[in-house]
């Protein structure tokens, strides 16, 4: 009995050490992915035309001979974890062949949804260094790790940096491509009977124009800091406006809230969707804002990987800026103390939900 006792907490020991293990080198799963991305592998892959043996994909990147050999161990890794599909399986490493799936073809830099700008910016120095600093930055009292490790606030750094800001709008271009796609196909009523919208913190207007497009009628503004709107020419029906979301929004019938409040603490959200108010309210009509954000314990069947995504979420909100991804609880206390009477929570964007404010 004392022996198989034994033997349980041996095997519990060694459970323990494995998860802790797989936390630590976690990272090694995002530099794969990087290295991957930066290499053009599923650009390679699409374009050859059908499943491309490794010897082939060795033949076509732009590495160093003696290299040659560790690319079938960053394949090896990165189809365990669903990005490629392997067929004729043979004895013979080079005669494996590689297929794109749904998630490399995400990758693709032609494709309209492509996410490879995302990817270029989550995992550039300049987001992943204040990781490192995470716990010094709980030690004192700065708003954030990013401004312990590079000395400004995200957003403050955004504006001198003008390679990292446009390698930021980027991404979030990239990311409103797809949840416009989205947002128009499934949740057009959203924006029935509206005449217009004005896009806060809109970024280059990506999501404006797709909406502009897709309701002509609609009258957009894309409204962001002016270092980003600078230059940007709009449309018939879409225009680019500088300023401040903490001053003043200019009036309209909704306003779009994208991936905005979870940037923020609820103090200033508050501040934010008070401006809102105040905006719909100089229009004279009932109005709306339409956020676009997770809520975090509306799961709606969704799996543990895509919970534990919301929370990766999370901690990236705390340690990047100042914000955090919020329960339906936190969201009802913001929409009530900035003076709202009604909402709506629509769970159709994957991780993130479409919230519907009323005055």
């Amino acid at each position: 009995m004392d022996f198989q006792n034994g033997d349980n907490v041996a095997s519990n020991l060694l459970k323990a050490q494995s998860q802790i293990w797989n936390h630590i080198f976690n990272f090694i799963n995002s530099m794969s992915l990087k290295c991957v991305v930066d290499l053009g592998i599923p650009d390679i892959i699409h374009n050859y035309g059908k499943p491309m043996s490794l010897s082939k994909l060795i033949s076509s990147l732009p590495i160093h001979p003696s290299k040659k050999p560790n690319i079938y161990h960053l394949m090896r890794i990165m189809t365990h974890s669903g990005f490629f599909f392997q067929q004729n399986l043979t004895e013979n490493e080079l005669e494996v062949e590689y297929m794109l799936t749904d998630v490399s073809r995400l990758l693709l830099k032609d494709n309209p949804m492509s996410v490879t700008p995302f990817v270029h910016a989550m995992l550039s120095p300049i987001m992943t260094n204040p990781w490192h600093q995470m716990s010094t930055w709980l030690k004192n009292d700065d708003s954030s790790a990013f401004e312990t490790t590079h000395g400004r606030f995200f957003w403050d750094y955004a504006a001198h940096d003008p390679i990292f800001n446009r390698l930021f709008n980027d991404s979030m271009a990239s990311d409103a491509r797809l949840v416009a796609d989205l947002l128009i196909e499934k949740c057009k009523e959203v924006f029935y009977g509206l005449e217009s919208l004005v896009d806060v913190a809109g970024g280059t207007g990506t999501m404006a124009k797709a909406i502009a497009n897709s309701f002509p009628q609609l009258k957009c503004t894309v409204f962001d800091l002016p270092h980003v709107v600078d230059g940007l020419k709009g449309s018939d029906n879409l225009t680019y406006v500088g300023g401040d979301m903490f001053q003043e929004i200019p009036p309209t019938d909704a306003i779009l809230l994208k991936w905005i409040l979870h940037d923020w603490s609820d103090e200033e959200c508050i501040k934010i969707l008070k401006k809102c108010k105040e905006s719909l309210k100089k229009k004279g009509k009932e109005g709306k804002v339409i956020v676009i954000d997770m809520v975090l314990d509306n799961q709606n069947g969704i799996s543990n990987e895509s919970v534990e995504t919301q929370l990766f979420f999370d901690m990236l909100m705390m340690v990047i800026v100042k914000g955090k991804e919020r329960k339906e609880k936190e969201w009802v206390k913001l929409i009530l103390s900035a003076g709202f009477n009604d909402y709506k929570i629509t769970p159709i964007l994957g991780l993130r939900s479409v919230i519907e404010i009323y005055r």
